[in-house]
């Protein structure tokens, strides 16, 4: 098993506190909303959305994949820190974990940070692109949110 770990930054105008309540505490009902050409659904199959709990992403059919399950494993409101797992995974990886926090800035905005750590089955290589296209995705959805925010500024204040 290898294990390859990135981080991320990206900086945002909109504060901690309404980042964090829009792309993880209501995720599951703002996302499929705001990227109905990819995402048709985000349930909540196990737990209450807290530690523990497991969410299901139902991609659309046009999609690779058909759906992705990430189990919380720790959820903080206080310091606006998110940890999860992508489990489930079929081919080349045992496991992805990221841990998200978003900290405030001078400015009134966020610096949102993303580790990202990559836990491959036997001597699979992580290839570059891997990496990229996730990048992508969570920096996409990361653009969406902030663009409906900043269009919606009573939306999670």
């Amino acid at each position: 098993m290898g294990v390859f770990a990135f981080t991320n930054e990206y900086a945002s105008p909109i504060p901690p506190a309404r980042l964090f309540k829009a792309l993880v505490l209501d995720s599951h009902n703002l996302i499929p909303k705001l990227m109905p050409q990819a995402i048709k659904s985000i349930d909540i199959i196990q737990g209450d959305g807290g530690a523990g709990s497991i969410k299901q992403i139902n991609f659309i059919e046009a999609s690779q994949l058909k759906s992705l399950k990430n189990r919380v494993d720790e959820l903080n409101e206080e310091t606006f820190t998110y940890k999860y797992t992508v489990i489930d995974l079929k081919e080349k990886f045992e496991s992805i974990a990221y841990e998200v926090k978003f900290e405030p800035t001078p400015e009134g905005g966020s610096k949102n940070k993303m580790t990202s750590t990559y836990y491959t089955e036997g001597d699979v290589e992580l290839k570059e692109e891997d990496v990229k296209a996730g990048k992508e995705r969570a920096l996409g959805m990361y653009k969406v949110a902030e663009a409906y925010l900043l269009q919606n500024p009573s939306a999670y204040a």
